[in-house]
């Protein structure tokens, strides 16, 4: 637990630094106006994927590519498409990712409260109603598929569906690569975006300190999360524990058949994770506290950012769909972007590009 808090301070003061939790940073970034935040964005990426990939060659650790976000509705992928999609959209609505809205809220920025609200009630929108619903209807569908494979086998003249082979979770596996090849391959195609768009782009007006230092701090921060905690940076699963949080208190103990005779029985109710909990208030405390300490880096309450044009309604919409998009991705920037990119998880490059397709979609449109 100690490790998980010192983590999210660490996290949360990185965010600030760097100044990717700014609304502008990132409604620019998804309009293409600036790049600040896909350089520092890129850095911690390519900073994290050499301590995922040392630290899994010399044993200390394992990390598994992140699993597709299967959700049965088209393809295997479908929630990486449908979700990223979402997440980005409802960044472009609230300028916010589901970890820099803790930051905005840390240092003042309005729109930034009403985001995490919305972000909150769609965690919950997602535990109550949506995972529910995608459970059951794999689990029909899984019994469906189980009767007609039974049924073929009951016809002995009814040829044997050949399985489908399971779809490739990495790079490596992907294009038959070596896990140094791909290491190297990741580091050169990213130094040389983040070197062309500091060329074409600079900076970016907002940049306290270099996009590229900001980036490496983060990585930084990962690192102290492997070395702790064994454990990547990710954000998004506080809205899907806040909803469950919300549930446990407010619905009676689930009812299930009894195992004799008839009737039911109550089940104790399960209680939820605080984990992410624990690291999302520390990543609120490490803004925090780094805003007051080194002023410079955070922003006043009558700056531009604080008093942002961000309505509170369109805030609170888009903390709704992107809390509601990562859950059904199953990941945001920082648990699918930052540390499933530096795992070379095809899952995570789906979602990553679907939000940025979303999210560039949503800013034209405003």
């Amino acid at each position: 637990m100690a490790a998980t808090a010192v983590t999210g301070v660490a996290f949360g003061a990185a965010l600030v630094a760097s100044g990717v939790y700014q609304p502008a940073v990132i409604l620019d970034q998804l309009t293409w106006d600036n790049c600040h935040m896909l350089q520092a964005f890129l850095t911690a990426t390519a900073a994290s994927a050499v301590i995922t990939t040392t630290a899994q060659e010399i044993g200390y650790a394992k990390f598994s590519p992140r699993s597709y976000a299967d959700r049965g509705w088209f393809a295997p992928y479908d929630g990486n498409v449908v979700g990223g999609l979402a997440l980005g959209a409802g960044m472009a609505l609230s300028g916010a990712c589901p970890g820099t809205v803790l930051a905005q809220a840390a240092v003042g920025i309005r729109s930034g409260y009403y985001a995490l609200g919305g972000g909150l009630l769609g965690g919950t929108v997602w535990a109550a109603l949506v995972r529910p619903s995608i459970e059951n209807n794999k689990k029909k569908a899984a019994a469906a598929a189980a009767a007609a494979a039974a049924a073929a086998a009951s016809t002995a003249s009814s040829p044997a569906t050949p399985a489908k082979a399971p779809l490739p979770t990495n790079f490596q596996s992907l294009f038959g690569v070596s896990n140094a090849t791909a290491l190297v391959g990741l580091e050169a195609v990213f130094a040389a975006i983040v070197g062309a768009s500091i060329a074409v782009y600079g900076p970016g007006p907002e940049a306290k300190i270099s996009p590229v230092l900001g980036g490496l701090l983060i990585g930084l921060v990962q690192l102290f999360s492997v070395v702790a905690r064994k454990s990547l940076l990710g954000v998004s699963t506080l809205y899907e524990d806040a909803g469950d949080w919300l549930l446990y208190y407010t619905t009676s103990a689930s009812a299930s058949p009894a195992a004799t005779g008839g009737g039911e029985k109550e089940e104790p109710k399960k209680v939820p994770a605080t984990n992410s909990i624990i690291f999302s208030v520390a990543i609120f405390a490490g803004a925090r506290a780094l805003s007051l300490l080194v002023p410079y880096l955070g922003v006043s309450a009558s700056s531009a950012a604080a008093t942002s044009a961000i309505s509170p309604a369109m805030a609170a919409l888009g903390g709704f769909t992107m809390a509601l998009g990562s859950r059904i991705a199953g990941g945001c920037t920082s648990g699918h972007g930052i540390s499933g990119m530096s795992l070379f998880s095809v899952s995570s490059y789906i979602t990553m590009a679907a939000a940025f397709v979303g999210g560039g979609l949503v800013g034209v449109l405003l």
